[in-house]
């Protein structure tokens, strides 16, 4: 039988930095995973290049039930330090905006580079193997895996949410949690695009499929974000809405400044006196897309010589174009979701050392838990961070 001190159950990017730290202290570590290949997530992730951290990450920029918990282990292992990794192992990387920091090259460099430590550390990784059943045993636990029955002193459940099950997220973690008497929170998908059903929006949304515009304000429920947007034929998506996603509960209203950084009324009377003859849908076409102008105008007012406009009805349009208000149907679900929002009761499980308070030896780390990042790098941190709090005590 394999009698490793700590196993750790998932291969993603809190369960390499938790193997890779805790074997560099000299414990023996048994990491394991159902897929073929660790670390899938980071592979696919920032479009290829993983965006494995932000510049400005701060305890703000994450979502939980008890906000509190992310504090101590995001203090004592901070961008910074992942940042001296890369640094270390020579990886290429840039800023690409608003603190996020991308790979040159590829994702794969972050991969191997967490790889490489786990080697050099002696972790023992095992792909391909599935476990069927965990209990305790004595001061630790026993567990029946595809290599066979297993005993370790420390416990690690590094197995993530629900996203992306096409990677092979599974509710894995949620169950041991559950078995060991953790209460759960009520998961669902976050960074995640909106679906819509309304016809008009619909019609709007998929004649604008691939349309992307910049920097636009998205607000629901006292948060609000401000990014990029983009229409997709089933909704929409892009930065800001895959952002406010995560504070969105289904029939909530989602309101979208098009244009935040335009006085609108004072454009638009200024258009008005200065050319009094141009049609709206051409003066809107020097600030959006010809064709999303011409679908703008089609579907929100008619289009008409300026000077044809009334105060009023220059007043309704700036309201329009400054606060689109719509209730989204859903959004894509797991199916394309960055995170899960939810999972572990983090009230349950010491903020210190990320060991559960029910059952002593079982930790958790990473997306396991009620802990969720805002879109560009935070997510990463929190594995990073998690990781290598749970390392020091394993």
């Amino acid at each position: 039988m394999l009698s490793p001190q700590v196993v750790i159950i998932g291969a993603g990017a809190a369960g390499l930095m938790c193997a890779m730290t805790a074997a560099a202290r000299g414990r023996r570590v048994l990491l394991l995973d159902h897929a073929n290949k660790a670390g899938k997530k980071i592979l696919m992730s920032g479009g290829g290049r993983c965006n494995f951290t932000n510049m400005y990450c701060e305890p703000g920029n994450f979502l939980s039930h008890n906000p509190h918990f992310c504090k101590s282990a995001l203090a004592r292992f901070t961008q910074w330090d992942f940042i001296a990794l890369v640094a270390k192992h020579g990886v290429p990387y840039h800023e690409k905006k608003l603190g996020q920091l991308f790979c040159d090259n590829k994702s794969s460099d972050i991969l191997g580079m967490l790889l490489d430590e786990c080697q050099q550390a002696g972790v023992d990784l095992r792909l391909d193997t599935s476990v069927s059943a965990i209990e305790r045993a004595g001061s630790g636990y026993r567990l029946t895996t595809s290599l066979g029955a297993i005993a370790c002193e420390s416990l690690v459940i590094a197995t993530g949410g629900l996203s992306i099950p096409t990677l092979g997220a599974s509710g894995f973690g949620y169950q041991v949690a559950r078995q060991f008497g953790h209460e759960l929170l009520p998961t669902r998908a976050g960074l995640v695009p909106f679906t819509l059903t309304d016809p008009q929006l619909k019609t709007l949304c998929t004649e604008l499929s691939g349309t992307s515009v910049e920097d636009c304000r998205v607000s629901c429920n006292g948060q609000s974000f401000l990014e990029n947007i983009l229409f997709t034929h089933r909704g929409l998506s892009g930065p800001a809405i895959l952002q406010i996603s995560s504070y969105w509960q289904p029939g909530d209203t989602v309101s979208i400044d098009l244009l935040p950084h335009v006085d609108l009324p004072e454009w638009l009377l200024e258009q008005q006196r200065e050319r009094p003859n141009s049609e709206l849908k051409t003066l809107m076409g020097e600030i959006f897309t010809k064709k999303m102008a011409g679908l703008l105008a089609e579907h929100w007012f008619a289009s008409k010589p300026m000077k044809q406009y009334t105060p009023a009805e220059l007043k309704a349009i700036a309201e329009r174009l400054s606060d689109w208000q719509l209730v989204p149907a859903g959004t894509e679900g797991y199916r394309t979701a960055e995170v899960t929002l939810g999972g572990v009761d983090t009230r349950e499980v010491s903020s210190k050392t990320m060991e559960s308070l029910k059952s002593p030896g079982l930790y958790f780390v990473g997306e396991v838990l009620d802990v969720t990042g805002h879109l560009g790098g935070f997510n990463f941190q929190w594995a990073w961070a998690s990781g290598y709090a749970a390392a020091q005590y394993v």
